[in-house]
């Protein structure tokens, strides 16, 4: 028997745009910056939810321009909340918002001469498959690029990406590339996706599009933020499996069942869990800006990765078929959230981590 039936209603979109704005704001710290941030993402969210995917990052984008704190600045935790709230908005949505807080993150590390503009919106593309997207350079530094590039998210409602690319066996090197050039087509074709479908992470073909390379050689991997980037797309993971767990709390009746209690109890388990990885890991992030991050990050991921995972499980056998069928937020995130965490590279990473705990001395987890 299903909690969730046909004749309770269904929370019309603004309804749960307006619950979700009043949860965010209620958590938010006592840091001036953290309250407008994350109100001000609140009331973007809630004004576009009728909007296109497009049209919902782009007013992102311009609301919080110059107000998303850069990762290990003091204030990742702050950037880590505000991801996973337009992720309990959209899984889409925050898959590309998180791109392009990731790309402008990229530029100021590497001091990028690619001039920002507010309203442009950014992606990472940094997929690398057996065929290497080429480049070269002129002796003006300009560079040119050539090939396919692979799982470009975005690519048909982006302005602009950094893309990696190779010149012989030499590189990653990255490159900024306007989209807006003839040189660059998407091809939706292979795209065939229901989980994730408005992130378009389609394919990319690159012919001789002009570009300006961002950094040295190797720069993009070797940097100290890419291992925070990834640490915030586990706070989007983070955001969407805390809103399939709100659904479940909501629908769950005052007098359930053991078994149905059973379950939310489950859930809360996982996302504290979580929840305390991820506010664990900003402040050593904070403490550590220069630290190599691979493993805490790692960590972080592989602990969100099984919570989510958790949260969907219990959360699918506390409410029963109709959450799937009759609740369209639920049914989206049961689609959206599965396909978002196997960016992760799960058994992969749990091996890195395993050889490197192995070097370490013993009282790795000591309290």
């Amino acid at each position: 028997m299903s909690v969730i039936n046909a004749s309770e209603p269904v929370l019309p979109p603004r309804e749960h745009a307006a619950r979700r704005a009043a949860t965010l704001t209620s958590r938010v710290t006592d840091i001036p910056r953290a309250e407008r941030l994350l109100a001000t993402a609140s009331e973007t969210l809630a004004a576009s939810e009728s909007q296109p995917v497009a049209e919902r990052l782009r007013a992102l984008c311009v609301a919080l321009d110059g107000l998303v704190p850069f990762p290990a600045r003091g204030h990742t935790l702050t950037r880590f909340r505000l991801l996973a709230a337009i992720a309990g908005s959209d899984l889409s949505l925050a898959r590309l918002f998180e791109g392009h807080a990731d790309a402008l993150a990229i530029h100021e590390e590497l001091d990028a001469p690619f001039p920002h503009e507010p309203s442009s919106t950014w992606g990472v593309w940094a997929a690398e498959a057996r065929e290497r997207v080429a480049l070269s350079i002129a002796t003006d530094g300009t560079a040119r690029l050539h090939g396919v590039k692979h799982w470009c998210s975005g690519a048909p409602l982006l302005t602009h990406a950094l893309v990696t690319a190779w010149r012989g066996d030499a590189g990653p090197f990255l490159v900024a590339i306007s989209l807006d050039q003839a040189g660059v087509t998407p091809r939706r074709g292979r795209w065939s996706a229901v989980g994730m479908a408005d992130s378009e992470s389609v394919d990319v073909e690159l012919a001789q599009a002009h570009g300006i390379v961002v950094g040295d050689v190797g720069r993009y991997l070797s940097r100290s933020g890419f291992w925070h980037g990834a640490m915030g797309v586990a706070a989007c993971w983070f955001g969407g499996a805390v809103a399939v767990g709100e659904i479940a709390r909501r629908y769950m009746p005052d007098n359930a069942d053991p078994i149905r209690a059973a379950h939310l109890g489950a859930i809360d388990v996982a996302l504290a869990q979580a929840g305390d990885v991820l506010r664990a890991v900003a402040a050593w992030t904070d403490r550590n800006p220069d630290t190599d991050a691979r493993v805490p990050a790692l960590r972080a991921r592989a602990a969100v990765d099984s919570a989510a995972q958790a949260v969907l499980h219990h959360a699918g056998r506390l409410l029963g078929a109709s959450a799937y069928c009759l609740n369209p937020t639920f049914a989206r995130l049961a689609a959206d959230l599965p396909v978002y965490v196997r960016q992760s590279h799960a058994e992969h990473d749990l091996a890195a981590i395993g050889v490197r705990v192995k070097q370490d001395a013993p009282g790795t987890w000591t309290l």
